[in-house]
């Protein structure tokens, strides 16, 4: 599966979804850290990239039916990027079930 990684995420997410097996990046090592909302969006689109964000925008668009990319959205507030990964790792697999079975948009709290 492929992941882009937007900026308000560290990027050791990246690297971490990276040892699970997983093509990812960071919007940070793209030069996409100034891009719009709409940039990041399309990249995901064209690239067929799961977009993983704490931005609520992106799951307005979901819920929208805008055609894009599908969202993993992080709603897990502020902490370390260790505390993060420790909140994700229970659950990942269930998430990327979730993603290949088509689900667009899954929230994490």
């Amino acid at each position: 599966m492929r992941f882009l990684i937007d900026a308000n995420l560290p990027r050791r997410l990246a690297i971490w979804l990276r040892s699970r097996g997983h093509d990812c990046d960071h919007v940070l090592d793209l030069g996409l850290a100034c891009s719009s909302d709409n940039d990041i969006w399309n990249r995901c689109r064209v690239t067929s990239a799961v977009l993983v964000s704490k931005d609520e925008d992106f799951a307005v668009w979901v819920r929208a039916k805008r055609s894009g990319p599908a969202v993993v959205w992080l709603r897990t507030g502020n902490g370390t990027a260790q505390a993060l990964i420790d909140r994700l790792s229970p659950i990942m697999d269930a998430v990327e079930d979730r993603l290949g079975a088509g689900d667009r948009l899954i929230e994490i709290r």
